[in-house]
């Protein structure tokens, strides 16, 4: 049994030996400066992007001591999202009531909560009201947070939408009321009251290099053709609209995956990133899963109104960041570029609580072309295929020899 051990143990050591930094499987690397200490964080540059592969598996760090051993670096890929954190607030629901003027309900919150959003769910359905919004410590003096504020729901057989979400300043009151101006008999289905907190993402601007608009009276649609300096991982785009009419359309983001050349021309697939609705109610951007990309189509359905008119495009990505521990003295350099690559797997993924927060980040050199080693090719010992027919040739008349002579004897 513990022959086999042994056996099994030597035969791990030689494959780890064999595969452990193999530095030459990759295309490109970039020296890492500025290493003092054990932990450090590595901010990757766009052009690293236009050579990596989409999964992001093909990223290494290596070493290289000084006796010429490599030696394999254990990192952490993180991506600066944004992150929210939703604490629901418990609250009753207080004086329903309505009138000509209006449609009003109360609700009552701990005095120590804070709120900084409601949402509300009517029961009905296609509808465009305002509201205000007002706080008070004793039910009996009102001040006003939000007013004006617009609401809408629209169901048919186009679209489905609702924005139904009032967003305010944190505010801590005892009591909120809010006001629908409409005459309507309103149902309130259900209420949340909530306090939202929101760390902001960390996002770079891409650089854009045409964009292209088409209108198509027949379909009634809108294409809008990014194309952006470099593949980069996109993760959000937003549209300066011109108009100033109210408007919601539904819109689909799609990225080029790749393109065949046919005999009537080329044929570019797309690949859809999110569907939603675009709204004058909101300005903000949309966005969707990180995808490494560099054109982008945006298809805005407008039914029979007129299209839009768009000012202009922006597209950004979350950065992202490697942290990565050294323990030996050696150059390090950052490897990416490998075709069919594994995902890396390092114990320092199940133990982040341990890595410290405040890190020092390193300095990236420009690109190298990694050298590949060559293959040694074995040549063949007879290289003549005459020299080969001519050996057959004696081996046969030799063993036809030895077989006559057996015949004889």
């Amino acid at each position: 049994m513990k022959l086999k051990i042994k056996r099994s143990l030597y035969i791990i050591g030689f494959v780890s030996s064999f595969c452990y930094g193999q530095m030459d499987q990759y295309n490109y690397k970039m020296e890492l400066e500025g290493i003092t200490g054990s932990w450090h964080k590595i901010t990757l540059p766009n052009l690293v992007f236009e050579k990596v592969d989409n999964s992001l598996y093909d990223i290494r760090i290596f070493g290289i001591k000084a006796n010429n051993d490599t030696i394999e670096t254990p990192y952490l890929l993180k991506r600066k999202t944004k992150r929210i954190e939703n604490t629901v607030v418990n609250f009753k629901k207080l004086n329903e009531s309505y009138n000509q003027n209006g449609y009003y309900v109360t609700f009552e919150v701990p005095s120590e909560s804070i709120v900084n959003q409601i949402d509300l769910d009517f029961e009905q359905d296609n509808f465009d009201w305002k509201l205000t919004l007002e706080g008070s410590q004793n039910n009996s003096e009102w001040f006003t947070i939000v007013e004006d504020y617009r609401i809408l729901s629209i169901e048919n057989a186009f679209s489905s939408y609702q924005f139904t979400k009032i967003s305010f300043p944190n505010s801590k009151y005892q009591f909120y009321r809010v006001t629908v101006n409409t005459p309507e008999k309103l149902k309130l289905n259900r209420a949340t009251l909530d306090l939202q907190k929101s760390t902001a993402a960390g996002y770079r601007n891409y650089e854009i290099n045409t964009v292209e608009t088409n209108n198509n009276k027949q379909t009634k649609k809108t294409t809008i053709e990014i194309t952006l300096a470099t593949p980069v991982p996109a993760s959000y785009i937003s549209l300066d609209i011109q108009n100033t009419f109210d408007y919601y359309r539904p819109i689909v983001i799609q990225y080029l995956t790749d393109s065949i050349k046919t005999e009537q021309g080329w044929k570019y697939n797309y690949r859809t990133l999110r569907t939603e609705t675009l709204s004058s109610l909101e300005e903000e951007g949309f966005n969707f899963d990180s995808t490494i990309l560099q054109k982008l189509k945006v298809v805005i359905t407008n039914h029979d109104n007129e299209p839009l008119t768009v000012n202009s495009v922006k597209v950004k990505g979350y950065e992202h960041e490697l942290v990565a521990r050294f323990t030996e003295p050696a150059t390090y350099f950052l490897a990416y570029g490998k075709s069919n690559p594994l995902r890396s797997n390092y114990d320092i993924a199940r133990f982040e609580n341990t890595i410290p927060k405040n890190l020092s980040g390193l300095t990236l050199k420009d690109v190298q072309t990694i050298e590949k080693v060559p293959t040694e090719i074995t040549e063949p010992l007879f290289k003549n295929k005459m020299w080969l027919w001519a050996v057959m040739g004696l081996i046969i008349v030799v063993l036809g020899w030895f077989s006559i002579k057996m015949i004889r004897q």
